[in-house]
């Protein structure tokens, strides 16, 4: 974005999203799910991706929840696209987990991450971006508060796998993200990342900044 500051599409979208999260907190945590939305427009406007990746990115999770709750494409449309425009509806519901597959089979909790994965390799670059910001947020969160506490364990045990598993999940996706052959910037950012909380997951101690 070569503009200063944001425009009042993006200022928009972060109000929106903050209204839809309002009340809600991060798993295990009193931090508010509403800092996700401006901490991934940041990201992404810092290696500078256009507005509509910027929407996207700030909707993700709004999007990610309504079809979660079986809103239709075009309840979609109605609540995101018309608002806040088709590419951007578009480009998110491109790399979220969907509650259904292609030929309306509904898709177990734990079969959503992997049919997503699997749909990495058909997205557009303008998707992976938004994916990629939002995972590399999530992950710098968990760095943050594993960095900044001196029981790691109270950390790891709001995931329901553990350490193990919340880094195998991590890792599989930059893995993942790589294999199908994006490899933009913000990569360097999430490997650096993820490696951090590869090293965190072997140690009892605090982890060094």
């Amino acid at each position: 974005m070569t503009t200063a500051g944001y425009s009042d599409r993006v200022n928009h979208a972060l109000a929106f999203a903050a209204k839809h999260h309002d009340q809600q907190v991060r798993k295990g945590t009193r931090a508010p799910y509403a800092t996700n939305a401006p901490n991934v427009a940041i990201m992404l406007t810092r290696y500078q991706r256009d507005e509509s990746e910027v929407v996207a990115g700030i909707l993700f999770l709004v999007v990610e929840d309504c079809v979660q709750q079986g809103y239709t494409r075009e309840m979609l449309d109605q609540r995101i696209g018309r608002k806040f425009g088709e590419q951007s509806l578009a480009t998110t519901l491109t790399v979220i987990e969907r509650r259904v597959d292609d030929d309306g089979v509904e898709l177990a909790p734990d079969e959503r991450r992997e049919d997503m994965l699997v749909r990495l390799a058909s997205a557009p670059n303008s998707a992976r971006w938004v994916y990629a910001a939002h995972v590399l947020h999530n992950a710098g969160t968990l760095l943050a508060d594993l960095r900044r506490t001196i029981d790691p364990g109270s950390v790891w045990t709001r995931f329901a796998g553990g350490p193990a598993d919340t880094v195998r999940i991590h890792r599989r996706i930059a893995d993942r993200l790589h294999d199908v052959g994006f490899h933009a910037d913000i990569m360097t950012e999430l490997e650096t990342v993820v490696s951090a909380l590869e090293a965190a997951s072997r140690s009892d101690h605090p982890v060094a900044p």
